[in-house]
């Protein structure tokens, strides 16, 4: 006889107490990322307070891959603002001292090591910052302009950057040993790569390949969403997703559109290509707003959806506290992380994402996506769970197979594990 567990957005959520699981690690296909803004993250903006006020913690939330803004030093030519942007580098084997050492990073990954967490550095392979050691000793790695002088990327307006010259074997191997060193030094467990479609992806294949040779298993993520860029990565961002979930808060978009979404991810993309799902990021944030402005009441469903739909889902820094503001990029703005409203929230969701093997695959079978209401079954051999989504405001009544019906609230959904 089949069992159904219910759970809805009130009754899961106000009761937890954080769900979490005992220390041991999860594989890939469990798996949660934590996108760690240090600038901002606590009053020093250290990698040090960061580990001793904060690690234990993001531990007691469940969290898995912690992937750490660009720690490099910034560049000082062409600086935006007063401290720069974190993805200006000046020089890709040190530790931008506002941040800390290179032992304070080693002692961090550590600890993160002995809490069975990873932590991914936030790589920038496309450009560097506009005085960084590189542009003094091999002007030959970079794309110059008429004048002949390191030209700003192509069709940007980076003008704290230098575009490198992917053309130049040197530059290709200079830069797969920068990537090399960290791994070595700092046993650091793989790569966000930030625009990685703007680089070749030949290189990302080499580079792969080098950098397993120091290491093995990395986890590369990829800012992109070109299913070719999964020769080399693991991970690449669901932009369209994204988009698609702010629109449907903001009434642009409806459930049937992320039907026709995934229809079109199911057939271009590799069947283990793993899409990262979020309602926010640092870009996101700082550019476009808090998910607040840009989900409204819709926050919470949003984020829930990030995990039931296929992918890895992500947490930003300061969701768990609901943070509201638009992180400054260029300047000291820090989180307050006084109060927790969602610590638990986002505890659980990966308590369920690492406890049900229904989640770990790719494999979605939409049921109905009418009255603006998304229905869907996610399955494995030992498990199917079925999802519903109300994307109204108002509360609707929802059939589902073998005459159910069930009761949805308004910007809410439930869950049944069978």
């Amino acid at each position: 006889m089949k069992k159904f567990l219910l759970y809805s957005l009130v009754a899961l959520f106000a009761s937890c107490s954080g769900g979490q699981v005992e220390n041991k690690e999860v594989t890939i296909p469990q798996s949660n990322i934590y996108e760690v803004n240090i600038r901002q993250y606590t009053q020093e903006g250290t990698l040090k307070a960061f580990e001793e006020q904060h690690l234990e913690r993001l531990k007691q939330q469940n969290v898995d891959i912690l992937w750490l803004m660009p720690v490099f030093p910034i560049s000082e030519e062409g600086r935006k603002g007063t401290l720069g942007s974190y993805y200006a580098v000046k020089n890709y084997t040190e530790i931008n001292p506002e941040f800390g050492t290179l032992e304070d990073l080693k002692s961090l990954v550590n600890h993160a090591h002995n809490l069975k967490m990873k932590v991914i550095l936030d790589w920038v392979a496309n450009h560097t910052g506009r005085d960084n050691v590189w542009t003094k000793e091999h002007k030959d790695f970079y794309n110059l302009d008429s004048l002949g002088n390191p030209a700003v990327p192509e069709g940007t307006d980076w003008n704290d950057v230098a575009d490198l010259n992917y053309d130049n074997p040197q530059m290709r191997k200079a830069m797969i040993d920068a990537m090399k060193f960290w791994l070595k030094n700092a046993d650091i467990d793989g790569f966000r790569c930030d625009v990685a479609g703007m680089v070749p992806t030949d290189f990302w294949v080499e580079c792969r390949k080098e950098l397993e040779t120091i290491k093995k298993p990395i986890f590369m993520l990829a800012e992109d969403d070109n299913p070719e860029i999964h020769k080399a990565f693991d991970a690449s961002y669901n932009w369209k997703c994204h988009h698609i979930l702010n629109g449907i808060a903001q009434g642009k978009n409806t459930a049937q559109d992320l039907v026709a979404l995934y229809d079109t991810l199911q057939q271009k993309f590799p069947k283990n290509a793993i899409l990262m799902n979020f309602t926010s990021n640092h870009d996101e944030n700082s550019w476009s707003k808090s998910e607040y402005d840009r989900m409204g009441d819709y926050v919470k469903q949003m984020a829930a959806l990030t995990y039931f739909l296929p992918g890895m889902p992500l947490c930003y820094s300061g969701q768990e506290a609901a943070n509201k503001k638009a992180l400054e990029f260029f300047e000291k703005d820090v989180i307050d992380f006084s109060n927790l409203p969602l610590k638990d929230f986002y505890a659980e969701l990966n308590n369920i994402k690492h406890s049900h093997s229904a989640l770990w695959n790719n494999d979605v079978k939409f049921l109905s996506s009418n009255d603006n209401v998304l229905v869907f079954e996610r399955k494995s051999n030992d498990e199917k769970i079925i999802c519903v989504f109300n994307f109204n405001a108002d509360e609707k009544e929802v059939a589902l197979d073998g005459g159910k019906t069930i009761k949805v609230e308004g910007k809410g959904y439930k869950t049944l594990f069978e």
